[in-house]
């Protein structure tokens, strides 16, 4: 019934043979997205990395669809068809502020694509050369096991994760009691009911153990997620990305397809990768983020409990306007507030009117800001930001002490000098950015009644040098850069 949702499988992993143009455009393809890989490192070679990964995937797909014997290729045509109409009407439709969670809708896509694949391989063994006489192999149903609960995990996880950075679902993390031993005792079951799954022989035996995988597998990917806070949403993106890619190798090995072997390896390890690099950038480690998101401590602030009521400076538009013409050099940090107010285009705007006064202007990027990785070099780039004026945390941070002024639209957690003074803080350890020791510091924020994902205040708020601009950030910008003409 599934077994047009995926090719015949390799010949050759099954003892057959398989024509060596056909090897050598897999490998061909393989390197098309190593060279991706490598464009995508930097938004100056991202559109030359988006190419080489369209052309590797179209290599991969052509090769495929040619050297196997299609049953239905007319259907096969059509669904192509469906799903590039559905991919260009939402790339262009889709605003900027809401890619964090097309990312995730993306993610659960192929975490689905994987446990249907996987079904489609049990009903119909014969169609995927996996019958080793009258049943399927054990390595290959470890394979389709495994393939089945990681695309199940990354299905529900990435639906979760949507629901999440949509603003469907509190970005609040959602505490279950004995979430630890009910998280691991599940993993536990999946192991052992694949191990199961593998050595048993007959449907009689083998439905109720992969039918019980894939609903286990389903529910973990929902209870990994829910306790993980909006300010964690960067690394549980990528990690998501990371667990589509294994989904995708561990498919690869059942359909012998060696196209998707070496894709999901390159995608799952990259996003381990980046998982890693993003919780460094958060001085967390990724068991503590799995684990539960900022926020989940009660002491953190995030409670929902009326909080100090302390003395702050309030300023205009103009008189925004009036110090920051008067500076030499300005340091902007973009943070989750830019984007929802889509003030990227405002932003850029105002460095113009400031570089033609004279005034040295900076973007100071830091690695966890936004809801995804990249997030704010993305909208930045939209808004034609030359890429030598971005700058990450590590690159630009010894530069806010000579800074005459520090400019922070939409961010809170990642300029928090709680991080670095408070050990009772949820963010204590994350390296931020050290805005207290620029000379003057603008805060664009909607009100003083608000923190960030994290829960807890921002000492920046009350310093002697610091001018709040309570109001929606595109809005103040926008204003500034009237006041400036």
């Amino acid at each position: 019934m599934l077994s047009f949702l995926a090719p015949v499988a390799d010949t050759a992993a099954h003892g057959g043979d398989t024509p060596a143009w056909a090897m050598l455009a897999y490998l061909a393809s393989g390197v098309f997205f190593i060279l991706a890989l490598r464009g995508l490192s930097s938004p100056a070679t991202s559109r030359a990395g988006n190419r080489n990964g369209m052309i590797g995937m179209a290599i991969a797909v052509v090769t495929t669809l040619v050297t196997h014997d299609i049953a239905n290729i007319v259907e096969i045509a059509i669904a192509i068809a469906i799903g590039a109409v559905i991919g260009i009407v939402t790339a262009r439709r889709i605003a900027m502020t809401a890619m964090p969670e097309l990312v995730a809708a993306f993610h659960s896509l192929v975490g689905l694509a994987a446990v249907l694949v996987g079904w489609a391989a049990y009903l119909n063994p014969a169609a995927f050369g996996l019958l080793v006489g009258d049943s399927i192999g054990a390595v290959s149903k470890i394979e389709m096991g495994l393939g089945i609960a990681i695309g199940a995990i990354t299905f529900s996880g990435s639906v979760i994760a949507f629901l999440k950075l949509s603003g469907k679902m509190s970005g609040s993390p959602i505490m279950l009691p004995a979430r630890h031993f009910i998280n691991l005792g599940t993993l536990v079951a999946i192991i052992v009911l694949t191990a199961m799954f593998a050595m048993a022989s007959g449907p009689a035996e083998t439905m109720p153990l992969i039918v019980a995988v894939t609903v286990l597998a389903f529910i973990i990917g929902f209870l990994l997620i829910i306790p993980i806070g909006g300010a964690d949403m960067p690394v549980v993106v990528s990690m998501l990305n990371s667990y589509s890619g294994w989904a995708a190798a561990a498919m690869g090995f059942t359909l012998g397809n060696t196209a998707m072997i070496i894709t999901g390896a390159l995608v799952g390890s990259s996003g381990a990768i980046l998982s890693y690099i993003m919780c460094k950038a958060m001085n967390r480690s990724f068991i503590s983020v799995i684990a539960g998101g900022f926020g989940a401590d009660d002491s953190g602030g995030g409670s929902g409990e009326a909080r100090e009521q302390r003395p702050y400076k309030q300023g205009s538009a103009a008189d925004a306007a009036f110090m920051l013409e008067q500076a030499e050099s300005v340091i902007i940090i973009p943070g989750y507030g830019m984007a929802v107010a889509q003030a990227q285009h405002a932003l850029r705007e105002m460095a113009d009117v400031l570089e033609e006064k004279g005034v040295s202007v900076k973007y100071a990027i830091h690695p966890v800001a936004g809801r995804m990785p990249g997030h704010m070099n993305v909208l930045l780039a939209e808004a034609s930001v030359e890429y030598d004026k971005v700058f990450e945390l590590e690159d630009i941070n010894s530069e806010f002490a000579q800074a005459d002024v520090a400019f922070i639209i939409g961010a809170n957690d990642v300029v928090n000098p709680a991080a670095k003074t408070d050990k009772s803080s949820p963010i204590y350890g994350m390296p931020v950015f050290d805005v207290d020791k620029a000379k003057q510091v603008f805060f664009i924020k909607r009100s003083m009644g608000g923190v960030g994902y994290a829960g807890v205040d921002n000492d920046v708020f009350y310093m002697d040098q610091t001018m709040m601009l309570l109001s929606d950030a595109k809005k103040m910008v926008e204003e500034i850069v009237k006041a400036m003409d």
